[in-house]
């Protein structure tokens, strides 16, 4: 016969059981539900660098991350979503009534980005690093349902990269690596966190002419300077050519910076030399510069 007492213990864990919440792991994310707390994203805004538009987000991006925090900043759920979902642009949760915070992402990296921390939202390298959208809030929970319509704003600034001339024979691949951004940011002001080392890589073909290369970044103010260096490699990895630039940046804007970036290059040979290029900061959306 079984004691009494073990009985108790008994429903003792399976009541502890059934009230302990999940913990998420970076790449896990709420299920689906029918909640009392709606987000739909009802546009972004996107600059054209000629007037501010407004797009849906099935139009600019192919990943959505909505994550809710208590006050303290401890992430309680998370769901992520992928153009082409049923779902894509709407979430719902179930919520107690209290304070809460709330961010909601559009990009178009590789996956997700770690949210656990709200302070600190993290892409990496391997992610690669896309046109970025944000919304951040402080949203009551009361007794009655409610839905959101959110309106996400660019937090990126853009170096729109371009070589005029022709890729030569004996390159087979282009790395940009950059320094004075963030790879992380604060979803509360938008404005990067980190002092981090971005790096983009491209495969290329000889006889191409004109490519063109995006590189963003999260400024740790509204304007900034990033440091470039581009490296040509050959395709056994060595190291054909090599220049430097100083690239003067804003938040959700353009700077074009174009130019023959293969003159005077000659195959094996490693050229290095760096170019300070200074502008007018009261741009418009777009700043062309050459190199």
């Amino acid at each position: 016969m079984k004691r009494p007492y073990s009985i108790a213990l008994a429903l003792c864990l399976a009541l502890f059981c059934a009230c302990e919440k999940p913990i998420l792991t970076e790449d896990e994310s709420s299920p689906k539900e029918d909640g009392n707390l709606t987000l739909s994203i009802s546009q972004l805004e996107q600059t054209s660098f000629a007037s501010l538009t407004r797009a849906a987000a099935s139009d600019v991006c192919t990943h959505l991350n909505f994550a809710i925090y208590n006050t303290e900043g401890t992430r309680l759920k998370q769901t992520n979503q992928k153009v082409g979902d049923s779902d894509f642009g709407t979430a719902s949760f179930q919520l107690p009534e209290g304070n809460y915070q709330l961010v909601a992402l559009a990009h178009s990296s590789n996956g997700n980005p770690t949210m656990t921390n709200p302070a600190k939202i993290q892409f990496t390298n391997s992610l690669g690093y896309t046109d970025t959208y944000l919304y951040h809030t402080t949203v009551t929970v009361g007794s009655e349902p409610q839905t959101l319509a959110l309106s996400l704003h660019r937090i990126v600034a853009l170096c729109r990269f371009v070589i005029s001339d022709a890729i030569p024979t004996g390159v087979a691949r282009l790395e940009f690596m950059y320094k004075g951004g963030s790879g992380h940011f604060n979803a509360a002001t938008g404005l990067g966190v980190t002092n981090s080392t971005q790096v983009v890589k491209y495969d290329v073909q000889a006889g191409q002419k004109g490519t063109q290369y995006d590189l963003y970044t999260f400024l740790h103010e509204t304007e900034g300077t990033i440091h470039l260096k581009v490296t040509a490699y050959d395709a056994g990895d060595n190291v054909q050519l090599e220049r430097e630039f100083d690239v003067p940046m804003e938040r959700n804007k353009v700077t074009w910076l174009t130019g023959d970036f293969f003159t005077g290059f000659t195959p094996t040979s490693t050229q290095t030399f760096t170019t300070t290029i200074n502008i007018d900061n009261s741009w418009g959306g777009e700043q062309h510069l050459t190199y």
